[in-house]
């Protein structure tokens, strides 16, 4: 088990919920996904397997792995809701209103902006998500 799995499984038990067998094949598969990932594309990929998990099981899963958050929801405009994991704390993305591409990015450019709203407002930050939305040089042309 890589540690990043790992760490997932501790904060749900930390936070006094039992790690089943079906919670560990959902984050499993999470964790392995190597793109974002809808929660049916993930009961997919789950019942490869774990064949014996439900699609509500994988729903009910992470709708908790939101409320720790563990993962996070987006919109790129296809409909449904892609996941992504919080594993880093911050998470960045532009997403072009046109074609829905996405590129993703390491550089936290809004570190001060989100220090100064931290300070202004008395909050702690345990994550972000940044989402810039806009067109791609593709679609801008």
């Amino acid at each position: 088990m890589d540690s990043e799995t790992k760490k997932i499984l501790d904060v749900v038990v930390e936070n006094g919920y039992r790690l089943t067998s079906a919670r560990l094949a959902i984050i499993t598969a999470l964790v392995n996904s190597a793109e974002h990932v809808t929660a049916d594309d993930l009961a997919d990929k789950v019942r490869q397997q774990a064949p014996h998990v439900g699609r509500m099981t994988v729903y009910r899963t992470l709708d908790l792995l939101c409320e720790l958050g563990i993962v996070r929801p987006i919109y790129q405009g296809t409909g449904a809701a892609h996941y992504i994991l919080m594993a880093k704390g911050s998470h960045h993305h532009l997403i072009c209103n046109r074609c829905h591409g996405v590129i993703e990015f390491e550089e936290c450019f809004a570190a001060m902006l989100i220090e100064e709203m931290a300070k202004r407002f008395d909050f702690h930050i345990s994550s972000h998500l940044l989402e810039i939305h806009g067109l791609c040089e593709n679609c801008y042309e």
